[in-house]
């Protein structure tokens, strides 16, 4: 099971004003474990930022100048998110501006869904804990995952937290520690605290001395003498 965890910053709120992405971040998830692999990409607008969006990323248009239009690595973003499932929160905002930038492209239209399943966290956050705040540096705090380095919204920054949010929200317990090659601290898919390396050696049986059995017995005599029907533990082992 391939998944891609994705964020889009953008220039502003709406595609109907032309405003467009202007950084793309996506980690990949195989079977629910950190692959290594991941996408981020800065683009040039060819246009101004909303001061309200540059607030939230701190994006400059200045920044943006020698970065490659998005028509130019459209490929290379298409072929990464290609047949896997994106988590995205919020996702209705992300696909709308992924979905207006395949449509400037040259050539018959594309939408991202045609390519791709879609999952949105904020509704399976808003159903897992209804009536509750569900943004993502809510849902850090739920799940104790660290966002302090979250100053400013980031793609790729909040592409990695929100992978390690949406681990935690969907498997339960997860591994304290990954397997070998996996990233220290990232949550393992679905093994569970309690599972037993198979390389551990067989537990040490250690039998009641029989000063132990006498003192057992001494306490089931006081049961019988106050229980009309007798001690449960010697009616079970009859």
């Amino acid at each position: 099971m391939r998944q891609v965890v994705l964020d889009t910053e953008t220039t502003g709120l709406e595609t109907a004003q032309g405003h467009r992405i202007i950084e793309i971040g996506g980690v990949e998830l195989v079977n629910r474990r950190f692959t290594g692999r991941q996408l981020h990409r800065y683009f040039n607008p060819e246009r101004d930022i909303d001061d309200g969006a540059f607030d939230v990323h701190g994006i400059s248009r200045e920044f943006l100048a020698d970065k490659p239009r998005f028509a130019e690595v459209a490929d290379e973003v298409l072929e990464f998110l290609g047949g896997a499932e994106l988590i995205i929160h919020n996702a209705p905002f992300d696909i709308s501006f992924l979905d207006y930038e395949l449509s400037l492209l040259a050539g018959p239209r594309r939408r991202i869904s045609s390519i791709c399943q879609i999952t949105d966290s904020l509704a399976l956050a808003r159903h897992k804990h209804p009536g509750q705040k569900n943004s993502l540096d809510a849902l850090c705090r739920r799940y104790q995952v660290d966002n302090s380095a979250r100053t400013l919204h980031g793609a790729l920054l909040d592409a990695e937290i929100l992978a390690d949010v949406y681990l935690l929200m969907t498997g339960g317990q997860t591994a304290m520690f990954g397997s070998e090659g996996e990233e220290p601290g990232r949550p393992g898919g679905d093994e569970t605290l309690g599972q037993v390396p198979v390389d551990r050696p067989p537990l040490r049986i250690v039998s009641a001395s029989p000063s132990e059995l006498a003192e057992h017995e001494g306490w089931l005599d006081l049961l019988d003498k106050a229980a009309d029907s007798g001690s449960v533990w010697r009616r079970q082992v009859r």
